[in-house]
């Protein structure tokens, strides 16, 4: 297949991965292996060792660590075109975060030696991968700032706009990435049971609609006003 070649990648342009030369990426290609997981298969555990990264060619995985607690905190949502593990591949160290498909993903595994070579050589590609890790790092501190100034309410009426705004709505006019009542819960760090309480809320007040595990936004003034902390 031409087009699963590196070098004819469209998604690549999303990622690091557009500052190789054609060389370095065919490469890359090379050594390549694609893959396919299932909603809930794992691409690796927290405290793996990680011998690549993983290139996002489709769907959607979540990043999550594992707390003191025993419950998952979601720190980001990692979509198509997105490159995860980098971060651990770099620095050597075991991984910091699980990531678990959240819909069916295809996904390419791209061995360390093809990064790290490539980094000592081509300086823009070292450069681009700084840019994506300073935007992780910005994101993260996003997170931070959210989780002790909003209150939960706040934060799953973001979680849906960010939802709707990042991965867009299904033909039924629900939003088209389905999360778990549990991933909701993860995603804005509360209990389950307090997001299932807010989404009821949220439904008796005419802001959102569901069927089944589909969330669709039916207010989303009224959400954003929320958010805004009117």
């Amino acid at each position: 297949m031409e087009n699963s070649r590196c070098e004819n990648c469209i998604i690549r342009q999303f990622n690091s991965l557009r500052a190789m030369s054609r060389e370095e990426l065919k490469k890359v290609s090379d050594s390549k292996t694609t893959k396919k997981l299932k909603k809930g298969d794992p691409l690796f555990e927290e405290g793996e060792k990680l011998n690549g990264v993983f290139c996002v060619r489709n769907g959607v995985s979540k990043l999550s660590k594992l707390s003191a607690n025993g419950k998952d905190q979601i720190v980001k949502l990692a979509t198509k075109g997105e490159v995860i593990g980098q971060r651990s591949v770099i620095a050597e160290e075991s991984a910091n975060l699980s990531a678990i498909a959240v819909s069916d993903m295809e996904v390419c595994f791209i061995p360390k030696e093809s990064i790290n070579t490539t980094l000592q050589s081509n300086p823009n590609f070292t450069l681009e991968v700084l840019r994506h890790m300073a935007h992780d790092l910005k994101e993260a501190d996003d997170v931070i700032v959210n989780m002790s100034q909003k209150t939960v309410k706040q934060r799953v009426a973001e979680a849906f706009i960010y939802l709707k705004n990042n991965f867009g709505l299904d033909e039924d006019g629900f939003l088209a990435l389905t999360l778990s009542r549990e991933d909701i819960s993860n995603v804005v760090g509360t209990a389950t049971e307090s997001a299932i309480r807010i989404i009821s809320e949220f439904k008796k007040k005419g802001l959102i609609h569901t069927s089944g595990k589909k969330i669709g936004i039916k207010n989303e003034k009224k959400l954003q006003e929320l958010v805004n902390g009117f």
